[in-house]
């Protein structure tokens, strides 16, 4: 096995991605520097095989990835449209953010048409949840930020995927992977699970494949549609895009052969490939682009798609249960902590504000404190990639922090 590591290697996520190559015969394998341990496949990992797709390595949020949008207004004209603040609360306001929920404000696209003809039949049935769920925002570590680059330009950037859609049609290969119907419960395994793959000249590796694709248009029509919305919001367009997924398999050429990659959290970087890689709610982003330098081909032409967790989200935010009460006549789900966590909160709040940024939702889990330093992840992939642009967060907006998600990468 040929394995490119990048930053200090996390010995459990190397364990991870042993066992997933060695499953596949896979002849290349990669560990972005933002790497942790993952479902079966470590999240800021990346692996070539020559004759399987691996469902449960692109993961449950299949396409999820990141959108920047470049624009040509400055910081003084959002003051002249009310402020970062009433920006923000605008957003959070016209789009939907947190698991399961629908889109406020509804959005058409022709790939809402491809799922109801999809050529992998049950992924059909789940037309009306793209539908509603199209242009809203997930939970866990998916925002919608405003930026700063180093010119004065404000950015728009997201990152989220293809919601309950792609997370149904995850679910649904992972359960006829098991020989159980598509809308059926798989039976999950421990983090530390063998991959599932499939062949790809297979029935199931066909149909994954195919439906793994329509997920990603969902996803990338999705991020489109809340970029428009806040570029609509602010009264102004897009410039310049960078777009791309990270967790989704791709057919390349590499060393002479052709695989398929599956990328799990991992961006790809081809050289003058640009990728939007944002950092934690309190630290920079950057849009940057792969060059053809040391380890560049060792990496799959493969980068970081984020800081990376150096804390689980129980440590962080301590453990909650749930329970039922009656309030005015009223039965309303209560969340009760457990298990306190390490991350002060509102002393967090409070620094953000003292930096200038303006957050709406996130929790403990998502503190600037439980991830690596962008900075440093970026100098591991020294000579791979280049930082094009450094985009200072403004506004901040996610989900609340009692908000539930299970699979948030």
């Amino acid at each position: 096995m040929n394995i490119k590591t990048f930053g200090d290697v996390d010995d459990r996520s190397l364990e991870q991605l042993e066992r997933c190559m060695e499953a596949g015969d896979a002849a290349f394998g990669v560990l972005c520097a933002d790497h942790h341990p993952g479902y079966s496949q470590p999240i800021g990992g990346g692996i070539a095989y020559e004759g399987y797709v691996s469902p449960s390595g692109v993961g449950y949020d299949i396409g999820c990835g990141n959108k920047a949008a470049r624009t040509e207004l400055m910081l003084a004209d959002l003051d002249a449209i009310g402020g970062v603040d009433s920006i923000m609360r605008e957003i959070t306001r016209r789009i939907s953010f947190g698991m399961g929920v629908p889109a406020q404000e509804r959005v058409d696209h022709p790939v809402l048409e491809k799922i109801r003809s999809a050529e992998f039949a049950p992924q059909r049935k789940l037309s009306q949840l793209a539908e509603s769920q199209l242009g809203t925002v997930g939970s866990g570590n998916h925002y919608v930020n405003l930026m700063e680059d180093e010119e004065g330009r404000i950015w728009v950037g997201v990152h989220f995927g293809s919601r309950g859609f792609g997370h149904r049609t995850a679910s649904g290969f992972l359960a006829l992977a098991e020989g159980l119907r598509f809308g059926d419960r798989a039976h999950e395994g421990e983090m530390d699970s063998p991959p599932v793959l499939f062949e790809i000249d297979s029935e199931l590796g066909e149909s994954y494949i195919a439906a793994m694709e329509i997920a990603g248009e969902y996803a990338y029509a999705g991020r489109d549609a809340v970029v428009d919305k806040v570029l609509e919001i602010l009264g102004t367009a897009s410039t310049h895009d960078v777009h791309n997924h990270h967790n989704f398999a791709w057919r390349e050429e590499h060393f002479g052969r052709t695989y398929w990659v599956i990328r799990k959290g991992c961006t790809p970087a081809r050289p003058g490939q640009e990728g939007f890689v944002g950092g934690s709610m309190g630290d920079d982003s950057v849009i940057l682009e792969g060059v053809d330098g040391p380890g560049a081909a060792e990496s799959l032409y493969s980068t970081v798609h984020g800081a990376g967790r150096v804390m689980s989200r129980s440590q962080a935010a301590g453990r909650f249960r749930y329970r039922k009460q009656v309030v005015d006549g009223r039965t309303v789900r209560v969340q009760e902590q457990v298990k306190p966590g390490i991350v002060d909160w509102p002393a967090v709040q409070t620094k953000l504000r003292e930096q200038g940024i303006v957050l709406v939702g996130g929790g403990a889990d998502e503190a600037p404190e439980v991830y690596k330093r962008l900075p440093d992840v970026l100098a591991a992939h020294a000579g791979s990639i280049r930082v094009k642009h450094t985009l200072k967060p403004l506004g901040v907006a996610m989900a609340g922090r009692d908000v539930h998600d299970p699979y948030k990468d």
